[in-house]
């Protein structure tokens, strides 16, 4: 998913309509309840994995570990980018001190009263310091870059676990709009949603799941990688299906399959796909490719939309893994994510 930034006098904090920005099925050519029962294997003496396969709808408000730089509008004219700051930085710590949002950055910058200050940043898991010598601006000491601290949006849940409540959903990671980076989560609350419609996908317009927040929390989301994201729910929710054994890589098979997902009335429901082009070599997000068959789903949505990243794929009894991402020249089909995937992410 991708978020979009607005425009402040030193930062660039996050505006969100639900009705448009979604944990979204992207798109790849623009790259647009039971308990859990183990069963030994006779022959590999290995404990098969149960899951409960998701398709209900979730959103989710998520603040960034330190604040992410997304954009240096001028070059030349940036302290902090004469610095050494680029975008995708996150800066951590200003003069040894912790910040949690664009908000802390800037009265800290503006305590110095245009004093050099010390940024600690993080760069490909690296950390760096930076000598920034803000500059003084009408409306105070600016360092020349626009940064976001938090974001929201809708997915779908793909697994809960039914021993311990984590679960997973996108199959993708929240990815911000201006640098097309993950974002680095610090914290986040999962929520549940209120669908208030669907705009249908159609050549070169992607469609999305319209909707809303529920004011009740759910759980809280603790990570998020290029293979999902996952959390903790408080309480599991009603699934349409017990847990299931999830489909190893070698399982999987071209043909016919379903997936779950949750649209206009709530409720989650089962719908036909195809799979084919499977890549059992694949560690990412795009193993195998999804067509949405069901006369019933295509009436709705026109396939696949933004909000239906996550929901998971069935096929033969299995768990096989999630619907990741949307052809925007043909939004009936799209990849999926292999389950093995997104639980190695998870771990």
């Amino acid at each position: 998913m991708r978020i979009k930034r607005t425009n402040s006098r030193l930062t660039a904090f996050v505006c969100i309509l639900l009705t448009a920005l979604l944990f979204c099925a992207s798109s790849a050519r623009q790259s647009v309840s039971t308990d859990m029962t183990a069963s030994v294997s006779a022959s590999a003496e290995e404990t098969e994995k149960y899951l409960i396969p998701g398709g209900m709808v979730f959103g989710v408000r998520f603040f960034t570990e330190g604040v992410l730089v997304v954009g240096i509008p001028d070059n030349a004219q940036s302290p902090a980018y004469a610095a050494g700051v680029r975008v995708n930085d996150v800066i951590l710590k200003v003069d040894g001190v912790k910040i949690s949002d664009a908000e802390g950055l800037s009265r800290a910058v503006n305590a110095g009263k245009g004093k050099s200050v010390e940024l600690t940043c993080c760069r490909d898991g690296r950390e760096f310091k930076a000598n920034v010598t803000p500059r003084l601006e009408e409306s105070g000491y600016k360092t020349g870059i626009w940064v976001r601290d938090s974001g929201a949006g809708i997915g779908t849940v793909t697994f809960i676990d039914p021993d311990t409540g984590l679960f997973g959903g996108l199959g993708h990671g929240i990815c911000d709009a201006d640098t097309g980076k993950p974002m680095p989560l610090g914290r986040g609350v999962l929520l549940g949603v209120n669908i208030g419609g669907i705009t249908k996908g159609a050549a070169g317009d992607p469609g999305e799941i319209r909707g809303s927040f529920k004011p009740e929390k759910l759980g809280a989301v603790i990570s998020n990688t290029d293979r999902g994201i996952f959390g903790i729910y408080s309480s599991i929710p009603k699934s349409l299906y017990g847990a299931m054994p999830i489909a190893h890589k070698d399982e999987v098979r071209g043909g016919e399959a379903t997936i779950l997902c949750t649209l206009e009335d709530g409720e989650t429901h089962e719908y036909k796909v195809e799979l084919s082009s499977i890549d059992p070599t694949a560690a990412g997000g795009r193993c195998f490719t999804v067509k949405v068959t069901d006369p019933a789903l295509i009436a709705q949505t026109g396939g696949i939309v933004q909000g239906m990243s996550g929901s998971p794929i069935i096929q033969n009894g299995k768990l096989v893994g999630a619907v990741t991402h949307v052809l925007v020249g043909d939004p009936t089909r799209g990849y999926g994510i292999f389950i093995e995937n997104m639980l190695a992410a998870a771990e």
